[in-house]
């Protein structure tokens, strides 16, 4: 058992060596704060002598800046100087040289003074040279003057010499001049236009005449030999009465249906079917034909062969029409249109066929379009539709201008064309194409074999040239020849000159176009012939 002296002992040195563990780790604390402290001071140490190092670098770096720019500083005001040296030097040897050109200014300043006044000296003696010269011109005038006088006297007295000599006086003498003059004005004025009216004639006349030849040439068209069919061929004089029928029966429903007129005469061999509308005479003119080669004839027959001539002839006129509107190069016509252009098959003007001839205005319109600049498809649908209402001049009253131009004008075709319709037989025409229109129908009317005219009325159109020629003053002989398209007078050569020759064809060609209708064109000729005959004895 321990005794509480070591126990307390024991204890004591517990303490005791628990006091100097403490101290040791508070010891070594400190020592390693003191150490932390250290460190911290020397970084802190080292970090301000970093700062002031870069301090002073940037101090230095500044200043090194700053010396340059001064000496850059000095090197340019040096510089400037040196230029302001050159200037100064360059500005003194101008001086100099301004001083010298002001001395010989002034040189030359006194040079031409002492010019002006020798200038003054020589005006000054020019003026008195004038004076003089003045009073020798006044003399001179008064000179003048007097020689006026003395020579107005000498003439007087030669007027009053030259009018006792011839008889006449200075006004009357003036007037016979002046008239003369006028008179030989007016007979050269007369020559020079008619020499301007011959050239102009020359060129229009080759011009035209080329326009028109290109146009004609193009179109191969044969000269006209169909004609209205109003008769048919019967085999055998027997078919007359198998025609006409028991009391006329045949006949009469033959006619009823189609309109027309059935004539049976003596005539062997031949009936006779007269009607004013072709369409209908074509009818039944088919439907006999029909009925002659099927040999049945009677009432419920007739009215089948007509209604079958009927289609057939409706077939006819619609292919004709479209045929007609190929021929002429048309597109997108109204098929309605198209149709009344094919009636015109059947219909025939002075021996003519209007179909053909329409399809041939058309085609020459276009081309005489496309010769001067016009417009084509106008020209080519206004000449195609011209004639378009001949196929209703059986049914409308009115001239077949105005028809076809309402017809035109209903079915919505162009207004230029309508009015080439309505103006291709006026004297004023509203546009060009309407002109070429008229132009072309005319050509194809006045072609050779175009159409048929009766003597009566040839005989009519050559007394109508030969009255309007020789009714005229001055006209010996009239002479109308080639069917009327030339006209040749013969003038009184004592009567009138060539100048009065050229002006009565003139006035000759003006009242045949105002007073007759013809085709084409009239070729007036006046012919002056003088003779001198004398005998060797």
């Amino acid at each position: 058992m321990k005794s509480p002296f070591g126990f307390l002992a024991g204890l004591v040195g517990f303490g005791i060596a628990s006091r100097i563990k403490e101290s040791n780790e508070q010891a070594a604390r400190l020592i390693t704060e003191a150490e932390e402290q250290k460190r911290s001071l020397l970084l802190e140490a080292r970090e301000e002598s970093i700062k002031l190092r870069s301090s002073a670098e940037t101090d230095l770096r500044d200043r090194r800046q700053e010396i340059q720019r001064q000496e850059s500083r000095q090197t340019q005001q040096e510089e400037n100087i040196d230029r302001r040296l050159q200037t100064l030097g360059r500005d003194e040897h101008r001086i100099s040289q301004q001083q010298k050109d002001m001395e010989s200014a002034k040189d030359r300043i006194s040079q031409q003074q002492k010019d002006m006044e020798s200038a003054k000296d020589r005006i000054s003696q020019q003026q008195k040279d004038m004076e003089s010269a003045k009073d020798r011109i006044s003399q001179q005038q008064k000179d003048m003057e007097s020689a006026k006088e003395e020579i107005e006297q000498l003439k007087q007295k030669q007027f009053q010499q030259l009018e006792a000599i011839a008889g006449i006086t200075l006004p009357q003498a003036k007037e016979t001049i002046y008239k003369k003059s006028e008179d030989d004005a007016k007979y050269e004025q007369a020559h020079r236009n008619r020499d301007h009216e011959r050239q102009v004639k020359e060129e229009a006349v080759e011009k035209a005449r080329k326009v028109v030849t290109l146009a004609i040439q193009r179109l191969a068209n044969g000269v006209v030999s169909e004609h209205t069919t109003s008769t048919i061929t019967l085999p055998s004089d027997d078919m007359k009465g198998r025609l006409i029928g028991r009391e006329g029966r045949n006949i009469k429903a033959l006619e009823a249906l189609t309109g027309v007129d059935v004539i049976v005469d003596d005539t062997p061999g031949v009936v006779t079917i007269s009607c004013f509308d072709p369409i209908r005479r074509q009818v039944a003119r088919l439907a006999t034909e029909k009925l002659i080669q099927d040999g049945r004839i009677h009432p419920a027959r007739i009215e089948d062969m007509v209604e079958k001539a009927q289609e057939e002839i409706e077939e006819i006129i619609k292919s004709e029409g479209q045929q007609a509107v190929f021929d002429a190069g048309i597109r997108g016509l109204n098929p309605e249109m198209v149709k009344l252009l094919g009636r015109l098959k059947f219909r025939y003007s002075y021996g003519e066929n209007v179909l053909r001839h329409s399809v041939e205005v058309s085609l020459i319109a276009g081309m005489l379009a496309a010769e001067i600049g016009a417009n084509v498809e106008v020209a080519k649908l206004g000449g195609l539709l011209h004639d378009i209402g001949k196929a209703l001049t059986h049914e409308v009253d009115g001239p077949h201008a105005e028809i076809g131009a309402d017809i035109a004008k209903k079915m919505g075709i162009h207004p230029d064309v309508h009015r080439a319709i309505m103006e291709h037989h006026d004297e004023e025409r509203g546009s060009v194409e309407a002109f070429l229109v008229a132009a072309a129908d005319a050509i194809s009317a006045a072609r050779p074999g175009a159409r048929r005219e009766t003597a009566e009325n040839y005989v009519k159109r050559l007394v109508d040239l030969e009255t309007v020629a020789g009714s005229f003053p001055g006209v010996e002989k009239v002479f109308a020849i080639q069917a009327g398209r030339e006209v040749r007078i013969m003038a009184k050569p004592d009567n009138l000159d060539d100048v009065a020759c050229n002006a009565l064809a003139r006035d000759i060609v003006k009242k045949i176009e105002e007073n007759l209708t013809f085709p084409g064109q009239i070729k007036v000729s006046v012919i002056r012939e003088t003779r001198s005959v004398e005998y060797a004895r």
